[in-house]
């Protein structure tokens, strides 16, 4: 990691970057060396790049195996290796790593998001849409307290002011209090509900900020990522529901209706019109049975 680092520091100083390119540079280098999540504190983008640059480091990898480059082979096992970097403890179990590898294939347990944010704030918008669903108006909710796991409170939770007011789209998709904000406000949380017009709405920056959590000693995680909202009204009423799972994975998967609807969203979002998503449509529905698609209509 300090190697990408001094490389970007002294490329940037020979570039006469100026100084918010500079940081902005070393930041970047630090994500690419190691992926840290530091892209929290201020809604950086670098988590973005995440996943495309691991794959293009897997591919480079494997070219230079197959010219004959020679890789440690105590990788994840040695004494200097990436279970003694990552998971450093005596003792260390791997058993529910290992069992089954080989043989037992978990591809279809791979989920679906249904909303575009952190999964892990996703049962919380489920439970926020099925309150105002059962009669819950947002402008009579006075309070919100939520049960969650202590393992999300640094990434979903803190600090709760700047999770009540996320400075840009990218930050309020790690927000849980912005996330129930527009679920119950708009109904939704796809790529639209993270443009900053929407960030920035008086409405929903109101209503995250009437959002409040306690730590659940008795939860789940990691195993299940669990929603849970009490809401007190204007009445003195309270309301409150809770689900125990993530929709979208194998408890309660995506109907095929469901993920149409979100692919044809995502294309409104991207400027397609009607026609030209349902045409896509039935071209990736094509892909099923027909031994040839032409699948130039889904470029450009």
């Amino acid at each position: 990691m300090f190697g990408a680092l001094g490389a970007a520091a002294g490329v940037s100083s020979a570039l006469r970057l100026d100084d918010k390119q500079w940081f902005n540079a070393l930041g970047i280098a630090g994500s690419m060396a190691s992926g840290i999540i530091e892209y929290l504190a201020e809604g950086a983008w670098t988590k973005r790049m995440h996943p495309g640059w691991a794959a293009q480091a897997g591919y480079r990898a494997a070219r230079m195996a197959q010219a004959g480059f020679i890789g440690p082979r105590t990788l994840f096992d040695g004494e200097h290796g990436f279970f003694h970097a990552f998971a450093n403890c005596d003792g260390c179990d791997f058993t529910a790593m290992l069992d089954g590898a080989g043989k037992q294939w978990l591809c279809a347990d791979i989920a679906f998001k249904p909303y575009a944010c952190g999964t892990m704030a996703h049962p919380y918008i489920d439970c926020a849409r099925k309150l105002v669903a059962e009669g819950v108006a947002p402008d009579d909710v006075t309070s919100i307290e939520c049960k969650t796991a202590e393992g999300i409170v640094h990434r979903l939770w803190e600090p709760l002011a700047a999770k009540q007011n996320p400075p840009n789209g990218y930050a309020a998709k790690f927000s849980i209090p912005y996330a129930i904000a527009v679920g119950m406000l708009r109904g939704d949380a796809g790529l639209i509900e993270y443009e900053e017009s929407v960030v920035h709405d008086p409405a929903v920056r109101a209503l995250a900020a009437k959002v409040r959590y306690v730590v659940d000693p008795d939860n789940p995680y990691p195993r299940q990522f669990t929603g849970h909202l009490r809401v007190t009204l204007k009445t003195g009423e309270v309301r409150e529901a809770s689900q125990g799972h993530f929709r979208g994975g194998r408890e309660e998967p995506m109907s095929a209706e469901a993920l149409e609807d979100k692919f044809t969203a995502n294309c409104f979002y991207g400027g397609w019109d009607t026609d030209r998503a349902r045409g896509a449509l039935a071209l990736l529905r094509a892909l099923r049975t027909a031994p040839r698609v032409d699948l130039s209509e889904l470029r450009g």
